[in-house]
């Protein structure tokens, strides 16, 4: 929609001064409802900054066409008294695994994978790999699998590979992509593929090496590609510049007694967060994203693959992703890489950031925070969010 504000010229001052808050461009006589929802959303997250449970948050709904409400409330920086800005970074982990499995299904749609086929059919270092049949504090006991795992299986959490290799310590990025997977194929599953779900960070990077194999790409080239200079995703990266490193968000844990907020770090990756050399790319955690960056993404996947003219994955594609594929005796909903429960598919990540979109209501919810966890009811500030969401632009 044209949102140059001269079609408005009976309200050019309103439109002037409310749309320099917004990042959307609608007509002005949606803007004061917009505006109203970001102050309700606001509102109903800021008490737990003042009650000191909740550092800051950056907070966005997005519908399929624009963003309807981007605020931002408390500090990125607690001691330095920086307030939290809608252009804030953060480490977004997991949310980094819905992102990996996207790019994957590109090399589905071009005809150069296949998800039932074989892992080893890619990386022929996985041939040959066991399963734990028996195991105590005594003995080990291998045996060779059912069937080897599937680029399925890695994609779904089903692989029996386990959430990382004894190699990945002190950190997770701090070896190259090949030297982790491989590690993978020489470490035997925890259990036989498609007969359980466990959460694997292994499998998710396992499917980004057959992207680096397949593309013939390093797994960050093919990203910035195919998925984040085409989208606009311009803060979106493992490696954030020293100028974006200034506006990453600080992390915070529960102080003592739980209470309050203790500042920290982020354990699973090695700092300078800017350091290109000793760090490496981690496709199950490792990006650092924004609240827009990831609306644009998100828009993309709501348009059944397709955002501004442009394709990016099949229809097909998005319904594989954000669909159940866990097999039917499993529980869990997962699809490929998105948690895929009820009306909505998304992921959230280990420092309590979430985002998803929500096919009931036709929105898309980005929650971007740093924290550790929460003193008080500072878990409960999400939900906040997520009601006064709703209850603003969910009709």
């Amino acid at each position: 929609m044209n949102g140059n504000p001269l079609r408005f010229s009976q309200h050019s001052s309103l439109c002037a001064i409310l749309l320099a808050t917004l990042a959307s461009v609608s007509p002005c006589t949606t803007v004061a409802d917009q505006s109203n929802g970001i102050v309700a959303i606001s509102d109903a997250v800021r008490p737990f900054v003042e009650r000191q449970e909740l550092a800051g948050a950056v907070m966005l709904v997005a519908d399929r066409e624009k963003i309807l409400s981007q605020s931002a409330v408390g500090f990125a920086d607690i001691a330095g008294k920086k307030p939290m800005r809608t252009d804030s970074l953060f480490w977004i982990a997991s949310q980094s695994k819905p992102i990996t499995a996207t790019a994957l299904m590109m090399l589905v749609d071009e005809g150069k994978v296949n998800v039932d086929d074989p892992v080893e059919k890619y990386l022929p270092e996985f041939r040959g790999q066991m399963v734990v049949a028996e195991k105590d504090d005594q003995h080990v006991l291998l045996k060779k699998t059912a069937h080897p795992i599937t680029v399925r299986n890695v994609l779904s959490h089903t692989s029996g590979l386990p959430f990382s290799s004894a190699l990945e310590v002190p950190t997770l990025d701090r070896l190259p992509l090949a030297d982790r997977v491989r590690s993978y194929a020489m470490t035997p599953l925890d259990f036989e593929p498609d007969t359980k779900y466990r959460y694997s960070n292994a499998g998710i990077n396992t499917a980004a090496r057959i992207i680096e194999v397949v593309s013939g790409k390093p797994f960050e080239e093919y990203l910035d590609e195919r998925l984040f200079k085409p989208l606009g995703m311009k803060d979106t990266t493992f490696w954030p510049t020293e100028s974006q490193a200034t506006r990453i968000a600080k992390s915070y844990r529960p102080g003592e007694n739980n209470r309050r907020l203790a500042e920290t770090t982020i354990s699973q990756i090695q700092y300078p967060l800017t350091d290109r050399v000793n760090r490496y790319p981690m496709p199950a955690g490792g990006l650092f994203s924004s609240a827009a960056d990831l609306a644009r993404f998100y828009q993309m996947l709501a348009n059944n693959g397709q955002l501004d003219g442009r394709r990016y994955v099949s229809e097909s594609a998005i319904k594989e992703l954000t669909s159940k594929q866990t097999p039917k005796g499993v529980p869990n909903t997962y699809g490929f890489g998105f948690s895929t429960g009820g009306d909505r598919f998304g992921h959230g990540g280990a420092y309590s950031t979430n985002s998803y979109f929500d096919r009931k209501h036709g929105l898309i919810l980005i929650w971007l925070v740093q924290h550790a966890g929460f003193p008080g009811n500072g878990g409960k500030s999400q939900e906040a969010f997520r009601r006064a969401a709703l209850e603003s632009f969910g009709k």
